[in-house]
Formats: structure tokens, sequence, C-alpha cells
């Protein structure tokens, strides 16, 4: 018999087709299975939540464990947190698969970085990588938005944000380019990008303790020899989760917005007329909503119930892992109006992109900045950019947790040097 939910069909879940295209499946989720248990491509079960309400709810639940030694199937979980390569227990330590108290002192530390002055201090810089990003490609009339301007981006900036002298930043491009093409799974490229980032931050932890900067490794360093108890493997693996989580999400961000703005031409006019009119409104709502629209991130990071506890009406036992799907959430038509619309000027847009709770992304502030800046010098440098190639061509990265383009190819007017 065909997998059925009240005689309907099912739809596939996770194969190609549903990558190009996942929300016609997450609609029918929502309404007919809107916490539903499923074989995850891993083999893995888990229980997908699709609804705005529920999304909410088990984000915020201190039931639902990070730490995958609660997983009943735990010697399956073990390492699938949505990044790539990681299995040794060295890099596990980290925000995304720990809960209180540790997380609580841990986010306390690294929270310094990303405050609203220290980013917007930082926001120069990031406008001087994005019009050095854009004068390499200008001239030729032509590029891939992903390879040429979106992975670079937030890779440069992250790590200037780290300390990771510029001399050496292009070793971690090759390192990051290889998670991102080949993620999920145990190649040994992938083995081998995590170990030699690992032994780099390891060695640049010992010399930024000799010889401290004004930089997030620094910060944590001193943190560390005040008293806050922070070991190497944590600084280490902190260092290596704001990289990796810190830029694949920025990458998707600048990737699917530029996508969806070439595919809505009346809603980009109306940016690209606000930019030029020297307004910023329409700029900051926009992100918003194109984090809420096609956001970045599909699916929230594994949680594990610790105990049984009710979730949309379904019982959730203690040991199974629970996947928030917030792409479907963020489309729910009981949240949000005409879900399924466009509308940078939304306002009423409370979105899951970056989480809720107290695994709220803090590197959130950095990567609007990021994201504002990279569409606006795009849309006003390269005002007829447009896509190189027939959507139905364009494919998107395989993958349980983010969601992207693997290539965004667009020609425009090329500009003289």
């Amino acid at each position: 018999m065909p997998d059925t939910y009240e005689n309907r069909p099912v739809p596939e879940l996770f194969s190609w087709e549903f990558a190009t295209d996942p929300y016609p499946a997450y609609a029918w989720l929502r309404e007919h299975a809107p916490v539903r248990r499923t074989r995850l491509p891993s083999g893995v079960e888990a229980w997908l939540v699709t609804r705005y309400g529920d999304a909410r709810q088990a984000l915020a639940d201190a039931r639902l464990s990070k730490d995958s030694a609660h997983h009943a199937g735990s010697d399956h979980a073990k390492g699938k947190t949505g990044i790539p390569g990681e299995r040794k227990a060295e890099l596990m330590t980290h925000l995304l698969n720990i809960d209180p108290p540790d997380h609580t002192r841990l986010r306390r530390l690294v929270s310094k970085a990303f405050t609203p002055r220290r980013v917007a201090v930082f926001a120069p810089r990031v406008q001087e990588l994005t019009d050095r990003l854009i004068d390499g490609f200008a001239a030729r009339g032509e590029a891939d938005l992903i390879h040429d301007f979106a992975f670079p981006l937030p890779i440069y900036a992250i790590c200037d944000l780290l300390g990771v002298p510029a001399e050496d930043q292009d070793d971690f491009r090759d390192w990051a380019g290889m998670m991102i093409r080949h993620g999920g799974g145990p190649r040994g490229g992938v083995a081998r990008s995590v170990k030699r980032m690992r032994g780099y931050l390891a060695e640049l932890i010992h010399r930024k303790r000799a010889n401290p900067g004004d930089d997030l490794i620094s910060d944590l360093i001193r943190s560390s020899d005040h008293g806050e108890h922070l070991t190497e493997n944590e600084a280490a693996a902190m260092a290596f989760i704001i990289l990796f989580a810190g830029f694949e999400t920025t990458v998707n961000l600048i990737g699917n917005g530029m996508y969806t703005l070439m595919r809505n031409p009346e809603q980009r006019a109306r940016l690209q007329d606000s930019l030029a009119a020297g307004e910023t409104g329409l700029l900051a709502t926009g992100v918003e909503e194109l984090l809420r629209y096609d956001g970045p991130v599909e699916l929230a990071t594994w949680r594990y119930a610790t105990e049984p506890l009710t979730l949309g009406g379904q019982r959730v036992e203690a040991g199974d892992a629970v996947l928030v799907v917030l792409a479907a959430a963020d489309r729910d038509p009981e949240r949000f109006a005409e879900p399924d619309v466009l509308d940078l000027a939304r306002r009423d847009n409370q979105h899951l992109g970056y989480g809720h709770g107290i695994h709220y992304c803090l590197g959130a502030p950095l990567a609007r900045v990021e994201g504002q800046t990279a569409l606006a010098t795009l849309l006003t440098r390269l005002p007829d950019v447009r896509l190189a190639e027939d959507p139905a061509d364009l494919r998107w990265r395989g993958g349980l947790i983010m969601r992207g383009l693997r290539t965004l190819p667009v020609q425009f007017t090329p500009l003289s040097e």
C-alpha cells in the first residue's frame, strides 16, 4: 500500500524534485500531518514539525534537548547537527548541540562579538569586501553570484571577525568550499578539511594567547584567562561553528534573496526605486521578508525529547528526534497573510528564519548587515542584473538543514574599470 494519510498520497520528501520547490509538500504536511514521524534519507526517524505555532513551541521547549546523547538512536544521530564532516568530540562542544548550563556559559562569552555596537563598527568592512568582490567581475558582464560573490563575502567577513590573518583566509575558503560542496557525508576530502581547520584553529589560539588582538578569538581567550573556564577545545569548536554556521547561512541568504528578487520584478523594482531615493526602510523589511519567504535554513538543527510530551496533538516519546521545519512554519497561512506572496514591505513578520528561544542565532545581526549590504550594492551597481539560465535548470544543494543554490549565473551590463 502507498504511504497515505486519510487516503491521500503523501508527497515525496527529500528528493531532488522536492529540493527544487519544497513548499507544496510543506503545505500538504501543514494541513494533513503537521507533526509527522518520517524516515529521513539517512535512515534515522524524526518528527517533522511544520506549523508555526507548534514550531515556536518546540524551539522554546526545554524538554527538547540539543544533546544527541538523549536520542534513542544516538549511535546514528551523533554528528548530524547540520555541520558536514563533524564527527570528532573535540568539535562537538558548541552552541548548536549543548544545553544549559554549558550553553548559557558559552553563549554569554561569544555574544560579546555580536552586539549591535560591534556589528555597526564592522559594517564598513562588510561594505569594503562587498565592493571589492563586485569589482572583480563587474567588467565581465556575467558572473556566478554564488561562487564569485555570495560564497567569499561571509568567509572573509567572519575570518576578519575571528582574527584570521589575511594571508590565511584563502585556506579557510578552500576548506569551507569542500564542506559546503560535499556536506553531510564522511568523504575523505571533507574529513581532511575539518582536520586541517581544527589544527589551524588550535595553532591560532596559541598565537593569539601570546599576542592577542581586537578580535573574537582574542576575546574568548581573555574571557577564559579571567575565570570563564573556556577550554581550548571549546574555543576551537566555538570558532569552527561561528565560521561554518555563519557563512553558509549568509551564502544562502544572498543567493536565495537575489534569485527571489530576479523572479519578482515588481518587488525588485520597488526596492531599487527605494534605494535610488536614499531610503533604507524597504531594504530592512525586505531582507526580513526574504528570510521568511525562502530563507537560508530549511530545518532547525536536531532536538531530542528528554521525556514524553505532546506536540501538535502527537505524543512524542522520550528519546525521539524532532526537526522543526522553519521553511514550512514561515509559510503558515494561520500566521502570515498570503504567505506564498513576496511582500518586501511586510510589517507583521515574526519569522523563524533565525530560530526562536535560547538557541536564536547569535550571528543574526551580522548576517542582516551582510545581507542588506550585499543586496543593496548588487542592485545599485548592477541595476539590470538578470538570470542567465532557465530557473528549471538551476540546482539546489542537497542537505537536511540548509537550503541554497549550487550556482546562480547572471548577466548584466558590464561596468567600465
